[in-house]
C-alpha cells in the first residue's frame, strides 16, 4: 500500500484563504477532490493550477457537506478515502499512519485521527473502537460501501457524521479513533473571515434543523420534540428579548434557530442557505 491508494475529499464554501495550509499539508503524490459549493469558476482555475493533485468540481448548487462528500465519494476509485475539512492540516506522516493502521486492522469501515485541537494530552496509543467520529476528519475503506450509500443528503449540515456513523455502528461495522494519527482542525472556520455573520446565521439555521430530523429519523417525532422544546422556547424568547434591544445580529441569529427548528417539525427540507452576494 502507498498513500496513492488514498483520495482525500474536500467539500469547500467560500474556503479561498483557508484551504492552502490544508492542501500544503497533503502529499502531493495523493489525489484530492474538492467540491466548491460556491459555484466559483475562478477558486476551480486557480486551486487546480497550483496543486498539480488537485481535481475541483464546482457545484451549479450549494449542495452542503453531505451532498458534497457524497459527490466525492462516488468519484473516488482508490481503496481509501479521507474526508477532510477545509480548516484542517494534516500532522507528520499523517497518512502514511493511516496505512500502517489499517495493514494491521483490515476489517474496519471508518477511522477517525486525533484532533490537536483537543488541549488535554491523550496518552494511548492503541487504537480505540468508538461509536462515533467528529466530521472533521474521516476515513473511509471503500469495499465497505460499495453500494455509495454514504452521508444522508437530508442533512446540510451538521449531524451527517453522526448519522453516518450511527448506521455503520447498527450495520456491526467497526470504527476506530486512532490516537497515533494527529490532523489539526481550527474548527468552525472553514469559510473565510468576511462572511463570518451570514455563516453564523446558516450554522443556527441548519444546527436546530439536523437537531430535529436526527432524533424524529431515529426515534420519533415526539421523543425529537421533547429534546428540541426547550430549546425552541429559548429561542423564541432571545429573538423576543433581542428585538427589544434592537440588537439586530442577535436577533437574526435566534431567528434563525427558531426557523431551523419550525421547519424540521414541519418535514420542511433543509433549504436555508447563506446569502454571500
Amino acid at each position: 500500500m502507498s498513500i496513492e491508494d488514498i483520495t482525500i475529499v474536500i467539500t469547500s464554501f467560500k474556503s479561498n484563504n483557508k484551504i492552502n495550509s490544508c492542501l500544503e499539508s497533503i502529499n502531493e503524490k495523493t489525489k484530492v477532490i474538492i467540491i466548491e459549493n460556491s459555484g466559483s469558476e475562478k477558486f476551480k482555475e486557480t486551486v487546480e493550477k497550483k496543486y498539480k493533485n488537485v481535481e475541483c468540481i464546482v457545484s451549479k448548487e450549494n449542495l452542503g457537506y453531505a451532498r458534497g462528500n457524497n459527490l466525492g465519494l462516488r468519484r473516488t476509485n482508490t481503496k481509501y478515502a479521507l474526508v477532510l475539512n477545509p480548516d484542517t492540516i494534516l500532522q507528520t506522516n499523517a497518512l502514511e499512519n493511516f496505512l500502517s493502521t489499517v495493514s494491521k486492522y483490515k476489517d474496519f469501515s471508518l477511522i477517525g485521527p486525533y484532533s490537536n485541537e483537543k488541549k488535554e494530552t491523550n496518552k494511548t496509543e492503541d487504537l480505540i473502537e468508538v461509536e462515533n467520529l467528529k466530521g472533521f476528519a474521516i476515513f473511509f475503506n471503500m469495499e465497505k460501501f460499495k453500494d455509495n450509500e454514504f452521508f444522508d443528503e437530508n442533512y446540510f449540515l451538521y449531524f451527517e457524521e453522526i448519522d453516518l456513523c450511527r448506521k455503520v455502528y447498527n450495520g456491526k461495522g467497526k470504527i476506530y479513533l486512532d490516537p497515533k494519527i494527529r490532523i489539526f482542525h481550527e474548527g468552525g472556520k472553514s469559510s473565510d473571515e468576511k462572511y463570518s455573520f451570514e455563516i453564523e446565521k446558516n450554522r443556527n439555521w441548519h444546527w436546530m434543523w439536523s437537531t430535529f430530523y436526527y432524533h424524529k429519523k431515529h426515534n420519533n417525532f415526539f421523543y425529537a420534540f421533547a429534546v428540541v422544546f426547550p430549546k425552541l422556547f429559548s429561542a423564541l424568547l432571545k429573538t423576543f428579548l433581542y428585538s427589544l434591544t434592537l440588537n439586530s445580529k442577535k436577533r437574526s441569529i435566534y431567528y434563525c434557530r427558531v426557523s431551523g427548528l419550525i421547519n424540521s417539525i414541519l418535514g420542511k427540507n433543509s433549504w436555508y442557505r447563506p446569502s454571500l452576494d
